[in-house]
């Protein structure tokens, strides 16, 4: 082989080299597009036919057209579910008249306890538009397994129980299905934020 082709060859080379560095450079500063993969819709919820504190039998297909803000707790719980249900007539408040356009329950864990009457004196303290619900404790113990919540009754040195539970309040949409949580401590602005997304709204 010449001399002459040798340093064509070698030009060649060093120019593919060149390009191939080029592009690389260009891929390594170009922003990678996120890969998102459908893992499906958490099987989060269900029908549910329970009493409500004021009397009515309520079914959840019933309530259909309408998004759901559904809390698990008991009224002997000490701090919680208190705070749980405060926090949550506030949140009605600050909506407006967009809060009569969601559905607000508070399922009990302890429908022994919690009859139709303790709940009305119980509910007194919070927003009128919350429905406070109970049943047997096979239906609420359905319900309650339909939504993934957690709970367990804990004695007390006074022969009395208490309740470890899920804390969290489930937000499911006009068709009832699971679209997130509203974490307990979860900050006021964060939980305006998701109920309004839920009623389709924008952020404020």
């Amino acid at each position: 082989m010449s001399a002459l082709k040798v340093i064509r060859y070698g030009a060649l080379a060093a120019g593919a080299a060149l390009a191939l560095a080029v592009g690389a450079a260009l891929l390594v500063g170009r922003p990678v597009e996120p890969q998102v993969t459908a893992v499906g819709r958490p099987e989060i919820g269900g029908p549910f036919r329970l009493v409500a504190h004021t009397g009515a039998v309520v079914e959840s297909g019933d309530l259909r057209g309408k998004p759901l803000v559904v809390f698990f707790g008991f009224t002997h719980c000490p701090d919680v579910c208190p705070t749980a249900l405060a926090t949550l007539s506030q949140d009605l408040r600050d909506l407006g008249p967009d809060a009569d356009r969601l559905q607000a329950v508070f399922v009990t864990l302890t429908p022994e306890r919690d009859t139709r009457e303790a709940l009305v004196q119980y509910m007194q303290a919070f927003d009128p538009r919350i429905l406070a619900l109970t049943g047997t404790p096979e239906e609420v113990k359905a319900v309650a397994k339909a939504y993934k919540v957690y709970s367990e009754k804990v004695p007390t040195a006074a022969g009395d129980y208490t309740m470890n539970h899920t804390a969290s309040v489930f937000l499911m949409d006009r068709e009832h299905r699971f679209k997130g949580t509203i974490a307990q401590g979860e900050s006021r602005e964060a939980a305006t934020m998701k109920l309004r997304l839920l009623l389709g709204l924008k952020a404020a």
